[in-house]
């Protein structure tokens, strides 16, 4: 499935016509340099496994979920924010060209992102609903009030409850946004869209919580960007240790193992699958 995620990316990266010597390349490059793809992944199994006939269509959604993930890299990793190097692997792209492209390619991929949507081959009242959603998730109740404590704490300790309401907002609104617009997408009624999106706010942070450990146990080679830069930022690693986070980690994989048993048995399946697969160790 994502195979075929990345061919129909590489057959819609956008593209402006206009006489800018670089700008079609570094839109396209920082969208085809790879990376998790978990995003997609989560929208895609959802839908695979409640409305598998919609799969082709929801490809437009996964892609405009994955503009507006890729757009808050490029601007976190802005000298403003984290002054990153490299990403996916790859150089950033205010290194490769100059920080002005790259901000004007975040925002381009983040208003791409919505067009994206508007234009999915889904119903109308489908795409408002998933418009909402993302719009809500990756704005200012979610995504930016979160990436905005983060930058404003720096080198200030928080408490645990205040981590948690950083990185459910900075990082586990859109994994959970990414699971709801599948279900809507799959035609799930409310109450089980609230099961898929609460497992979604779970599932975020164990991804934060994996990213932190990462970021204090393995080398940039290893993570394919840069490591061994959080000690200015509140992390679950900087408050709990190590061995406190892996705690926290193996406990919120049991719990999530524990929901699904609140989900469609296939659907289940594969999001036990998807925890193994990128939460080992």
């Amino acid at each position: 499935m994502i195979e075929d995620f990345e061919k129909f990316l590489k057959n819609n990266l956008p593209q402006v016509d206009s006489f800018h010597p670089d700008f079609n390349q570094a839109l396209g490059e920082i969208l085809d340099a790879g990376g998790k793809r978990f995003r997609p992944l989560l929208l895609l199994s959802v839908v695979q496994n409640t409305a598998p006939l919609l799969v082709k269509n929801a490809m437009h959604v996964a892609l405009g979920v994955e503009m507006l993930h890729t757009y808050s890299l490029v601007h976190d990793d802005l000298p403003s924010m984290d002054d990153a190097s490299f990403r996916r692997g790859h150089p950033t792209l205010h290194v490769t060209y100059d920080e002005v492209t790259a901000i004007l390619v975040g925002d381009a991929l983040n208003t791409h992102a919505f067009y994206m949507l508007a234009n999915a081959p889904l119903s109308d009242e489908v795409k408002v609903k998933l418009i909402s959603i993302l719009a809500r998730d990756g704005g200012i109740s979610g995504m930016i009030i979160g990436q905005a404590i983060d930058c404003k704490f720096e080198n200030k300790k928080l408490t645990l409850e205040q981590l948690k309401f950083l990185h459910v907002n900075k990082t586990a609104k859109l994994i959970a946004a990414s699971l709801l617009m599948g279900a809507v997408i799959g035609g799930l009624d409310e109450i089980k869209q609230k099961v898929i999106y609460d497992f979604g706010l779970k599932l975020g942070l164990l991804f934060q919580v994996q990213d932190d450990i990462i970021d204090a146990t393995q080398s940039s080679d290893e993570a394919g960007k840069p490591t061994g830069n959080d000690e200015h930022k509140n992390s679950f690693v900087n408050l709990l240790g190590v061995d406190g986070a892996s705690r926290e980690k193996s406990r919120l994989i049991k719990e999530l193992n524990n929901d699904t048993s609140k989900l469609d048995g296939n659907l289940a399946k594969v999001l036990q699958k998807i925890i193994s697969d990128y939460f080992k160790g």
